[in-house]
């Protein structure tokens, strides 16, 4: 599935509807507005701990919760929360909990447990610059956590990254929906500039559709029992789990990838970004077109499934890839794995709070240009006949406008 603003033009709203839009718009804090798109969503039960960057979530919960008479708890740890989250997602409640970096590390061996289990839950990740306790500044160094498995096990959840707090609120409502699809945990991750920043926001909300689960425990009286577990003891009973589970994330991986195309229709180059970084590269792409150089954004919504096809295809026609992140270079290797050496890929990236400016994503862009019309030009030139093109991956592994190369830069005299 593609999502593309870029589509959406042919059907502009009227001034009426944009001044009716307008006037519904109220500046909400990217954690306020996930925690009521969960409210409106139809959210049963939330169980958390605080923890900075996403503090404000919990303390919204607080209060609309035992507002609409549903369950709010705040735990005495995180293991404490998600273990009773798993609790009441087994009897089919709509249930979510959310925590910031250190916190979803401790929530891993639950995570497993639901996956295991076919426990749907959402969980949410605003994530803050590590490894350790690190600080509370914003980044994206969850990529590998939440991609790859947070535990044990042969177990894969879908990840959604929003990159606005309007996006956010409407893809707390998705996550609802595929956790109950699929019975698995869903992760909505979003860095810690989106979980703390403002933005007007329109109201509008989404309930997913209820659904009666043949599988959930809500007592044996009148039908037969009904068990939910992880543990296996005989081997080809395990393998047979699996096998299941695998299947179903094949499926995941058919039906529900999300992206999103920014001015990719002419580009020459593209660069890959979600979250913040995605919003950072927007500005950088701005400024790269009014210098002539054709680059377009390709955002995955979806971090796993990542849509390596879609990408996979774009590159073919492309001159080279820049991946921008929050963290040491983490996405980029799926992006090196969908690419398969179609093009060059380069990285630009900022660690422990810090984020990458347009103007160092610019530069980042630019030295990639340069890269690569240099290699174009050295394989026309020498290149025997049949050679095959040349795709130099390691020769970006970071950009020129990386912290150490700028105080290289300074020492050396150059700017």
């Amino acid at each position: 599935m593609r999502t593309d603003r870029e589509s959406d033009l042919e059907a502009r709203p009227t001034a009426a509807e944009l001044d009716t839009a307008r006037r519904s718009r109220v500046l909400m804090k990217g954690n306020q507005a996930i925690a009521e798109a969960a409210v409106q969503a139809g959210c049963d039960a939330y169980f958390g701990y605080p923890i900075t960057p996403q503090a404000e979530l919990l303390e919204w919960m607080a209060k609309r919760m035992p507002e609409l008479g549903r369950v709010f708890v705040q735990a005495e740890s995180e293991l404490g929360a998600i273990n009773m989250a798993l609790g009441a997602a087994a009897t089919g409640a709509r249930v979510m909990v959310s925590s910031s970096s250190p916190g979803i590390s401790l929530m891993a061996e639950a995570m497993s447990y639901m996956a295991g289990s076919g426990t749907p839950m959402v969980l949410v990740n605003i994530m803050r610059a590590g490894p350790g306790l690190g600080g509370i500044g914003p980044s994206q160094s969850d990529y590998f956590q939440a991609t790859k498995g947070h535990g044990h096990g042969d177990y894969r959840v879908p990840v959604l990254a929003p990159d606005s707090i309007g996006e956010a609120m409407e893809l707390t409502a998705t996550s609802f929906e595929l956790a109950e699809r699929y019975r698995t945990p869903v992760m909505l991750v979003a860095d810690g500039i989106l979980g703390q920043a403002m933005e007007p926001v329109e109201l509008r909300f989404r309930m997913p559709e209820r659904h009666a689960f043949d599988w959930a425990l809500t007592g044996a009286a009148g039908r037969p029992a009904r068990i939910i577990k992880s543990i296996d003891l005989d081997p080809e009973v395990l393998e047979n789990r699996n096998l299941a589970l695998q299947h179903k994330y094949r499926e995941i991986a058919r039906h529900e990838v999300r992206w999103e195309g920014w001015q990719l229709e002419d580009a020459e180059f593209a660069i890959v970004a979600y979250g913040t970084a995605a919003r950072v590269a927007r500005s950088a792409i701005a400024k790269a077109r009014e210098k002539g150089i054709k680059v377009g954004l390709f955002r995955p919504i979806t971090l796993w499934p990542f849509p390596e096809r879609q990408l996979m295809r774009l590159s073919q026609r492309l001159h080279g890839i820049l991946t921008v992140e929050l963290s040491s270079g983490q996405m980029v290797e799926d992006v090196r794995l969908a690419v398969e050496g179609r093009c060059p890929v380069a990285f630009h990236g900022r660690m422990g709070g810090m984020v990458p400016t347009p103007d160092e994503v610019l530069g980042a862009l630019k030295a990639l240009r340069g890269r690569t019309e240099r290699a174009r030009g050295e394989s026309h030139a020498v290149a025997p006949p049949r050679a095959e093109p040349v795709h130099a991956h390691a020769t970006y592994e970071h950009s020129e406008t990386t912290p150490w190369v700028h105080e290289r830069a300074r020492r050396e005299g150059r700017r």
